[in-house]
Protein backbone atom coordinates (compact mmCIF):
# COMPACT_ATOMS: atom_id res chain seq x y z
CA UNK A 1 0.00 0.00 0.00
CA UNK A 2 1.63 3.25 -1.13
CA UNK A 3 -0.80 5.93 0.01
CA UNK A 4 -3.43 6.31 2.75
CA UNK A 5 -5.78 9.30 2.63
CA UNK A 6 -7.74 10.16 5.78
CA UNK A 7 -10.88 12.26 5.29
CA UNK A 8 -12.37 13.49 8.59
CA UNK A 9 -15.99 14.63 8.33
CA UNK A 10 -18.25 16.54 10.68
CA UNK A 11 -21.78 17.07 9.37
CA UNK A 12 -20.67 16.99 5.73
CA UNK A 13 -23.70 15.20 4.27
CA UNK A 14 -24.19 17.82 1.55
CA UNK A 15 -20.54 18.19 0.50
CA UNK A 16 -18.71 14.94 1.04
CA UNK A 17 -19.94 12.76 -1.82
CA UNK A 18 -18.43 14.80 -4.69
CA UNK A 19 -15.13 14.84 -2.78
CA UNK A 20 -15.17 11.07 -2.32
CA UNK A 21 -16.03 10.47 -5.97
CA UNK A 22 -13.27 12.77 -7.23
CA UNK A 23 -10.63 11.35 -4.90
CA UNK A 24 -11.52 7.74 -5.59
CA UNK A 25 -11.66 8.13 -9.36
CA UNK A 26 -8.42 10.10 -9.50
CA UNK A 27 -6.33 7.80 -7.30
CA UNK A 28 -7.83 4.66 -8.80
CA UNK A 29 -6.60 5.97 -12.14
CA UNK A 30 -3.17 7.01 -10.85
CA UNK A 31 -2.35 4.23 -8.35
CA UNK A 32 -4.70 1.37 -9.21
CA UNK A 33 -5.24 -0.68 -6.06
CA UNK A 34 -2.21 0.79 -4.31
CA UNK A 35 -4.05 3.37 -2.17
CA UNK A 36 -6.75 3.55 0.47
CA UNK A 37 -9.26 6.14 1.62
CA UNK A 38 -10.36 6.10 5.26
CA UNK A 39 -13.42 8.26 5.90
CA UNK A 40 -13.86 9.27 9.56
CA UNK A 41 -17.31 10.68 10.38
CA UNK A 42 -17.12 12.38 13.77
CA UNK A 43 -20.30 12.56 15.86
CA UNK A 44 -22.32 13.64 12.82
CA UNK A 45 -25.91 14.72 13.38
CA UNK A 46 -26.79 14.42 9.70
CA UNK A 47 -26.37 11.53 7.24
CA UNK A 48 -22.63 11.86 6.64
CA UNK A 49 -21.98 8.35 7.96
CA UNK A 50 -24.71 6.83 5.78
CA UNK A 51 -23.43 8.64 2.69
CA UNK A 52 -19.88 7.41 3.40
CA UNK A 53 -21.05 3.84 4.04
CA UNK A 54 -23.02 3.79 0.81
CA UNK A 55 -20.07 5.11 -1.15
CA UNK A 56 -17.68 2.54 0.36
CA UNK A 57 -19.83 -0.42 -0.76
CA UNK A 58 -17.93 -2.76 -3.08
CA UNK A 59 -14.79 -0.58 -3.00
CA UNK A 60 -11.93 -2.42 -1.31
CA UNK A 61 -9.84 0.78 -1.23
CA UNK A 62 -12.44 2.65 0.84
CA UNK A 63 -13.32 2.13 4.51
CA UNK A 64 -15.35 4.06 7.07
CA UNK A 65 -14.33 4.57 10.69
CA UNK A 66 -17.34 6.05 12.45
CA UNK A 67 -16.76 7.93 15.73
CA UNK A 68 -20.15 8.22 17.47
CA UNK A 69 -18.89 10.84 19.91
CA UNK A 70 -17.38 14.27 19.31
CA UNK A 71 -13.60 14.20 19.25
CA UNK A 72 -12.53 17.23 17.24
CA UNK A 73 -10.94 17.06 13.81
CA UNK A 74 -7.52 16.29 15.25
CA UNK A 75 -8.53 13.09 16.98
CA UNK A 76 -10.59 12.00 13.97
CA UNK A 77 -7.48 12.34 11.81
CA UNK A 78 -5.26 10.58 14.31
CA UNK A 79 -7.67 7.66 14.69
CA UNK A 80 -7.44 7.27 10.94
CA UNK A 81 -3.64 7.42 11.12
CA UNK A 82 -3.61 4.56 13.62
CA UNK A 83 -5.25 2.10 11.24
CA UNK A 84 -3.74 3.33 7.96
CA UNK A 85 -1.51 0.92 6.06
CA UNK A 86 0.14 3.15 3.46
CA UNK A 87 3.83 3.96 3.18
CA UNK A 88 2.64 7.56 3.16
CA UNK A 89 -0.30 8.71 5.29
CA UNK A 90 -2.05 12.04 5.03
CA UNK A 91 -5.33 13.86 5.45
CA UNK A 92 -7.51 16.25 3.51
CA UNK A 93 -10.79 18.09 4.07
CA UNK A 94 -14.18 16.67 3.16
CA UNK A 95 -15.16 19.84 1.28
CA UNK A 96 -12.60 19.24 -1.50
CA UNK A 97 -10.80 22.53 -0.82
CA UNK A 98 -7.69 20.61 -1.80
CA UNK A 99 -8.68 18.63 -4.86
CA UNK A 100 -7.11 15.22 -5.62
CA UNK A 101 -4.68 16.63 -8.19
CA UNK A 102 -3.22 18.91 -5.53
CA UNK A 103 -3.08 16.18 -2.91
CA UNK A 104 -1.25 14.04 -5.46
CA UNK A 105 1.23 16.92 -5.76
CA UNK A 106 2.08 16.40 -2.08
CA UNK A 107 2.60 12.70 -2.77
CA UNK A 108 4.93 13.43 -5.70
CA UNK A 109 6.83 16.07 -3.72
CA UNK A 110 7.53 14.30 -0.42
CA UNK A 111 10.52 12.28 -1.70
CA UNK A 112 13.12 12.14 1.12
CA UNK A 113 11.23 14.42 3.51
CA UNK A 114 9.43 13.20 6.62
CA UNK A 115 6.34 15.16 5.67
CA UNK A 116 4.97 17.72 3.27
CA UNK A 117 2.27 20.28 4.06
CA UNK A 118 0.08 22.17 1.62
CA UNK A 119 0.43 25.94 1.68
CA UNK A 120 -1.78 28.78 0.46
CA UNK A 121 0.78 31.47 1.27
CA UNK A 122 4.01 30.60 -0.52
CA UNK A 123 5.04 31.45 -4.06
CA UNK A 124 3.06 29.49 -6.63
CA UNK A 125 -0.03 29.03 -4.46
CA UNK A 126 -3.41 30.02 -5.88
CA UNK A 127 -6.52 30.66 -3.77
CA UNK A 128 -9.91 30.92 -5.48
CA UNK A 129 -11.95 32.88 -4.71
CA UNK A 130 -9.66 35.35 -3.00
CA UNK A 131 -10.03 35.35 0.75
CA UNK A 132 -11.76 38.22 2.53
CA UNK A 133 -9.51 40.90 4.10
CA UNK A 134 -10.44 39.82 7.64
CA UNK A 135 -9.48 36.23 6.78
CA UNK A 136 -6.15 37.36 5.38
CA UNK A 137 -5.39 39.52 8.41
CA UNK A 138 -6.33 36.86 10.98
CA UNK A 139 -4.39 34.21 9.06
CA UNK A 140 -1.33 36.47 8.87
CA UNK A 141 -1.44 37.26 12.59
CA UNK A 142 -1.98 33.62 13.55
CA UNK A 143 1.01 32.64 11.44
CA UNK A 144 3.17 35.30 13.08
CA UNK A 145 2.16 34.14 16.56
CA UNK A 146 2.79 30.51 15.67
CA UNK A 147 6.22 31.05 14.13
CA UNK A 148 7.26 33.17 17.11
CA UNK A 149 6.06 30.77 19.80
CA UNK A 150 7.33 27.57 18.19
CA UNK A 151 10.34 28.74 16.16
CA UNK A 152 8.74 27.64 12.92
CA UNK A 153 9.43 29.06 9.50
CA UNK A 154 6.16 28.06 7.84
CA UNK A 155 3.93 30.41 5.88
CA UNK A 156 0.76 28.34 6.43
CA UNK A 157 0.40 25.80 9.23
CA UNK A 158 -3.40 25.54 8.94
CA UNK A 159 -4.01 24.38 5.38
CA UNK A 160 -6.13 21.24 5.58
CA UNK A 161 -3.93 18.88 3.58
CA UNK A 162 -0.80 17.24 4.96
CA UNK A 163 1.14 14.07 4.14
CA UNK A 164 3.71 12.15 6.19
CA UNK A 165 5.77 9.01 5.99
CA UNK A 166 4.30 6.06 7.85
CA UNK A 167 6.95 6.33 10.54
CA UNK A 168 6.17 10.01 11.09
CA UNK A 169 2.41 9.46 11.02
CA UNK A 170 2.60 6.76 13.70
CA UNK A 171 4.81 9.02 15.84
CA UNK A 172 2.24 11.82 15.55
CA UNK A 173 -0.62 9.47 16.43
CA UNK A 174 1.27 8.47 19.57
CA UNK A 175 2.41 11.94 20.68
CA UNK A 176 -0.38 14.36 19.73
CA UNK A 177 -2.20 16.28 22.47
CA UNK A 178 -4.45 18.73 20.58
CA UNK A 179 -7.71 17.71 18.93
CA UNK A 180 -9.19 21.07 17.99
CA UNK A 181 -8.32 23.88 15.62
CA UNK A 182 -4.61 24.08 16.49
CA UNK A 183 -3.91 20.38 16.18
CA UNK A 184 -1.92 21.16 12.99
CA UNK A 185 0.45 23.27 15.09
CA UNK A 186 0.73 20.43 17.59
CA UNK A 187 1.73 18.00 14.82
CA UNK A 188 4.32 20.36 13.38
CA UNK A 189 5.72 21.05 16.84
CA UNK A 190 6.16 17.32 17.42
CA UNK A 191 8.00 17.15 14.11
CA UNK A 192 10.24 20.07 15.14
CA UNK A 193 11.08 18.52 18.51
CA UNK A 194 11.99 15.26 16.77
CA UNK A 195 14.10 17.09 14.17
CA UNK A 196 11.99 15.82 11.28
CA UNK A 197 12.20 17.43 7.86
CA UNK A 198 8.93 19.00 6.75
CA UNK A 199 8.51 20.64 3.35
CA UNK A 200 5.93 23.33 2.53
CA UNK A 201 4.33 22.88 -0.90
CA UNK A 202 2.25 25.41 -2.85
CA UNK A 203 -1.18 24.29 -4.02
CA UNK A 204 -4.31 25.54 -5.71
CA UNK A 205 -6.91 26.00 -2.98
CA UNK A 206 -10.66 26.36 -3.43
CA UNK A 207 -11.98 28.26 -0.42
CA UNK A 208 -15.24 26.92 1.02
CA UNK A 209 -18.10 29.23 1.96
CA UNK A 210 -19.35 26.85 4.65
CA UNK A 211 -16.33 26.35 6.85
CA UNK A 212 -16.90 24.97 10.35
CA UNK A 213 -14.24 27.40 11.60
CA UNK A 214 -15.84 30.02 13.82
CA UNK A 215 -14.68 33.60 14.31
CA UNK A 216 -14.30 32.90 18.03
CA UNK A 217 -11.53 30.39 17.23
CA UNK A 218 -9.44 33.19 15.78
CA UNK A 219 -9.76 35.29 18.94
CA UNK A 220 -8.85 32.52 21.37
CA UNK A 221 -6.12 30.96 19.22
CA UNK A 222 -3.21 32.96 20.80
CA UNK A 223 -4.20 31.62 24.22
CA UNK A 224 -4.42 28.08 22.87
CA UNK A 225 -0.98 28.46 21.32
CA UNK A 226 0.44 29.63 24.64
CA UNK A 227 -1.07 26.65 26.45
CA UNK A 228 0.46 24.31 23.89
CA UNK A 229 3.80 26.09 24.13
CA UNK A 230 4.09 25.89 27.90
CA UNK A 231 2.78 22.34 28.06
CA UNK A 232 6.14 21.44 26.59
Amino acid sequence: MRLSIIIPAYNEEKRILPTLVEYYDFFKRELGDDFEMIIVPNNCKDKTFQVAEKFAENKKQVSVLNLPFYTGKGKAVMEGFKIAEGDFIGFTDADNSTNPENFFKLFRTIQNFDGVIASRRIKGAIVRPKRKPNQEISSYLFNKFTNFFFHFNFKDTQCGAKLFTKRTAFLLAKKYTETGWIFDVDLLNICRKNKLRILECSIKWSDSDNSHLKLSHQFISPFQLLKLKFRG
